[in-house]
C-alpha cells in the first residue's frame, strides 16, 4: 500500500508500508491494504508505518487529514516531525522537535504527555 504525508512545507514521507496507525479524532486507528475508504480529521499525535521488511517510521504530527482509499493513503498535517536519525544524537533531536510540535497543538497538558511518551517508546525502537 503506498502513502503520502504531506505539510504545507513539502512532503515528509512517500513509500509503500504494509500498516499504518493514526490518531484520529475519535481516537486511534489503523490501516491494512483493501482498507475501505475513508477521510477524517487526525489530532495531536503519532503516526506510525510499519513497512514490509518490519522496520517503523514514527511521525509525529500537530493537526491533519487523512484520506484512505483500498491501494493509498494520503495524509495532509499542517506540521509534522519524523522522528528518526542516523545517531542517538539525531533521534534525541528529533524527538525534542515532535514534543514541541505536539505541545504547541495539545489542548490540554495531558494529551502532550501521553503523546510525548509515545514518541519516546517508539523512538527506542528505531
Amino acid at each position: 500500500m503506498k502513502i503520502d504525508i504531506v505539510t504545507p512545507l513539502g512532503r515528509i514521507f512517500q513509500g509503500e508500508i504494509k500498516e499504518a496507525t493514526f490518531p484520529g479524532i475519535d481516537g486511534e486507528f489503523g490501516v491494512l491494504d483493501g482498507h475501505l475508504p475513508l477521510v477524517t480529521n487526525l489530532k495531536p499525535g503519532v503516526i506510525t508505518l510499519k513497512k514490509d521488511n518490519g522496520n517503523e517510521e514514527v511521525i509525529a504530527i500537530n493537526w491533519g487529514y487523512v484520506e484512505v482509499t483500498p491501494e493509498h493513503i494520503n495524509v495532509l498535517a499542517e506540521g509534522a516531525v519524523p522522528v528518526t536519525g542516523s545517531s542517538e544524537s539525531e533521534i534525541a533531536e528529533a524527538i525534542e522537535r515532535a514534543k514541541k510540535l505536539i505541545q504547541e497543538a495539545a489542548d490540554s497538558d495531558v494529551l502532550a504527555a501521553a503523546v510525548a511518551s509515545k514518541i519516546e517508546n517508539a523512538a527506542r525502537n528505531i
